[in-house]
């Protein structure tokens, strides 16, 4: 976790335009209700539903997987109010944008059985995050949430909300299942109908082992093997050829693994490529021109260290800033990317990159 006071703040992070590719609203039951219809409020109301909980774990932090600070001054849980969002985060870093992430925990997508309730719970947060956050703050815009079990309903859901101008992409989370799969294609067909990208969350995937590890630490220290799994999946199912204005954004997975993942797809490529005729790119190069790594959780390193990651990637216009606010391993833009980065790097890495990644953000000057 990176923090940093806010006299430092302000005067590093006024020097560039800063993109968060990664903040975390939270909703609560009840504020749904305004937006939820019957017979689904009344399971949550009077029936008491909740979602299943996946991981079995405790959380790693004081507050449990929210940075301590980060909990509301009348004691809400982190991420559920605008106002101290805007005072702690927004205002303290100088935000130009910041792209909304958060959903119900778990995701809709990834709810076992009742999809009926998952598409019911996606439409009422899209409504929710809407009418609540994005237009209260011009700097915030958000992701379509769908219950992704359902194609025929999640294409519903995209064409009733992804037309909104602060709508940038559908949000799906990383777990059990393999979105390349040709089943999940008109999902992606809607979105590029909407000029929506695609991003990707993990959620509470137990991926790769199948199963939960003992420990928090093992599940974390993995994350990035799910991330590599999904890309592995989008790129071999051929969904970049059959979508050619589609593009992808793997959240809160780190960009480490990067250049290990395209020498590995790359050379699989070579040998086997008879088996995926439909794939025509090299892989690396998918990675390169269609997708985008959000920092966070960045380990700590070296400007070498930076430096040779970016040369074994050949690129690094893919790498786009981000805090993960409100959560425990928050990094700061301040003291997350290594010291000495040339001016030109970090305008790319703070803001540039996630602006050129996402066609509806406005250009700088714009809004």
């Amino acid at each position: 976790m990176q923090t940093l006071n806010n006299e430092a703040k302000t005067n590093q992070t006024k020097k560039y335009s800063l993109i968060d590719t990664d903040i975390h609203e939270r909703v609560m039951y009840k504020d749904l209700f305004p937006y939820l219809e019957q017979p689904w409020r009344r399971y949550i109301e009077d029936c008491h539903w909740q979602q299943e909980k996946h991981m079995p774990f405790t959380q790693p932090a004081v507050a449990g997987v929210d940075r301590a600070d980060a909990k509301t001054p009348d004691g809400k849980p982190a991420g559920t109010s605008l106002p101290f969002m805007q005072e702690q985060l927004l205002d303290a870093n100088n935000h130009e944008f910041g792209i909304l992430t958060g959903a119900l925990d778990p995701s809709p997508s990834s709810m076992h059985g009742w999809y009926e309730m998952a598409t019911a719970l996606a439409s009422a947060y899209n409504d929710w995050q809407i009418n609540d956050w994005l237009d209260k703050d011009s700097r915030l815009y958000g992701s379509v949430h769908i219950a992704a079990q359902e194609v025929a309903n999640a294409v519903k859901e995209i064409e009733r909300v992804g037309s909104h101008p602060k709508m940038i992409q559908v949000l799906l989370p990383i777990d059990d299942i393999a979105w390349g799969d040709p089943y999940y294609h008109p999902i992606f067909e809607a979105a590029e109908r909407h000029n929506l990208m695609i991003g990707m969350h993990h959620n509470e995937p137990p991926a790769p082992l199948g199963k939960w590890p003992r420990y928090f630490i093992e599940w974390h220290s993995l994350i990035a093997t799910s991330h590599m799994a999904q890309i592995t999946s989008m790129i071999f199912n051929g969904v970049f050829e059959k979508y050619p204005n589609l593009k992808l954004m793997m959240i809160e997975g780190g960009f480490t693994y990067v250049p290990f993942l395209m020498k590995k797809l790359d050379q699989q490529f070579k040998d086997l490529r008879h088996e995926v005729p439909w794939v025509t790119t090299m892989p690396s190069d998918t990675i390169k021109n269609r997708m985008a790594f959000t920092t966070q959780p960045l380990e700590e390193m070296s400007k070498k260290e930076w430096n040779l990651l970016v040369e074994q990637m050949g690129t690094d216009e893919i790498i786009c800033f981000s805090t993960d606010y409100p959560h425990w391993d928050y990094d700061s833009p301040d003291e997350a990317v290594p010291k000495g980065l040339e001016e030109d790097v970090l305008k790319r890495i703070y803001g540039e990159n996630a602006r050129k990644f996402y066609p509806k953000l406005p250009a700088r000057g714009d809004v």
